[in-house]
């Protein structure tokens, strides 16, 4: 079966390959980050006392997290384009383009979920802790932000690196936009030359002993930390 295979097309195309794990690399990097600010605003909200402030964040965090990720992104390059036209009033649709709207997707979407492990870490942590924070003349936010949550964040850093590499393969979904990260690298390398097969091959092979490494690295996290 594998005599018929061609596997030197990988080794030649080997630099552009890398182009594209570099880009897949640059938008989960920018994702995380993202995600992770974006979230902790988001679990703030949603553990506030203000209602609509609390509503409104769980309205987004629901609807982020029951709908596909590929409907997100083309909702963020075709719909928000026309959004932005009609509350700008603007004479023409200026279009975001891919990179951009793989960015800002993936920042959204991914804050939805670390939303929900960011939240689950604060209420975990002991209420006297906050408490105490009271006690000492520090402000809600001031306790939040040099008590609770330093705690917190060091408690569930395995799970949310382990959404962290949930999110470096769902990065590949931006193949749908002709973006040229790693699988889009590879199909068209597999196309131009008549070899996806084996590209598909190599994608599926880089994929898994990268996410394995990464997963056992949070699992060795995890045991020093007795999470």
């Amino acid at each position: 079966m594998f005599d018929q295979f061609d596997f030197s097309v990988i080794i030649i195309s080997l630099p552009y390959l890398m182009s594209g794990m570099v880009y897949t690399i640059k938008l989960s990097a920018i994702a995380i980050t993202g995600g992770i600010l974006l979230g902790t605003l988001l679990a703030l909200a949603r553990l506030s006392r203000i209602r609509a402030v609390s509503m409104a964040a769980s309205v987004y965090v629901n609807v982020l997290r029951t709908i596909p990720l590929i409907l997100v992104i083309f909702w963020i390059y075709f719909l928000a384009p026309l959004i932005v036209k009609w509350i700008t009033n603007a004479p023409y649709i200026v279009p975001i383009g891919a990179d951009l709207s793989a960015y800002i997707t993936f920042t959204l979407f991914t804050a939805a979920y670390y939303c929900e492990i960011i939240r689950a870490g604060i209420q975990s942590m002991p209420a006297g802790q906050i408490s105490a924070g009271l006690a000492l003349g520090l402000t809600h936010w001031q306790t939040m932000r040099t008590i609770v949550l330093p705690r917190a964040f060091r408690n569930m850093t395995p799970i949310l690196l382990t959404q962290s590499i949930i999110l470096f393969q769902d990065t590949s979904l931006v193949y749908v936009l002709g973006v040229t990260d790693f699988l889009g690298a590879a199909s068209k390398v597999g196309q131009r030359d008549g070899r996806l097969l084996e590209m598909y091959l190599f994608v599926a092979f880089v994929y898994f002993i990268t996410c394995s490494l990464m997963a056992y690295g949070v699992s060795k996290l995890q045991r020093r930390s007795g999470k």
